[in-house]
């Protein structure tokens, strides 16, 4: 009698694991993404952005090329956990590092930081079919101007 007992709640307890993971299945924002100006909203959007999210052993690398509203070519990259700890990235003149954490299956909040200081926060959500990623920005840059904007991506 205890062996089933224990049988049917350790079955019970995989089932619900399996059906949290099947619903959450693998990131949603693993792949790359290009910038769709026209569907983007905010000052001094950028002329292009492409972003690679890419899973690796210490979590998830990101990576990015843009071209400024300027004409300016410019890249970051840093690799991070949803653990809302700080990480370094590179390449940035407005932060130089990132937390992040998840909120639900599809929405990531992350934090920006330059030397210590939290300088902005961005919602990024990918749509439920898996095809649009939006970035919700508020942030102070490097010449202390606070900027607000709204990213869109199409999956490549």
């Amino acid at each position: 009698m205890r062996t089933s007992l224990a049988t049917l709640l350790l079955g019970a307890l995989l089932s619900v694991s399996s059906i949290a993971f099947a619903e959450r299945g693998p990131d949603p924002v693993l792949g790359s993404w290009t910038l769709n100006v026209a569907k983007s909203t905010g000052a001094a959007l950028p002329r292009s952005d492409t972003r690679t999210y890419a899973p690796v052993e210490n979590g998830i690398k990101f990576s990015m090329k843009r071209v400024t509203a300027e004409g300016r070519e410019m890249s970051a990259e840093t690799t991070y956990k949803y653990d809302a700890k700080d990480y370094p990235l590179t390449g940035s003149p407005d932060y130089d590092t990132v937390s992040a954490k998840r909120v639900a299956t599809n929405t990531v909040e992350l934090t920006q930081k330059k030397s210590g200081k939290v300088v902005g926060t961005t919602t990024r959500t990918v749509s439920k079919d898996g095809k649009t990623l939006t970035l919700v920005t508020r942030s102070t840059n490097a010449k202390g101007e606070v900027v607000s904007s709204t990213l869109v991506f199409d999956r490549k």
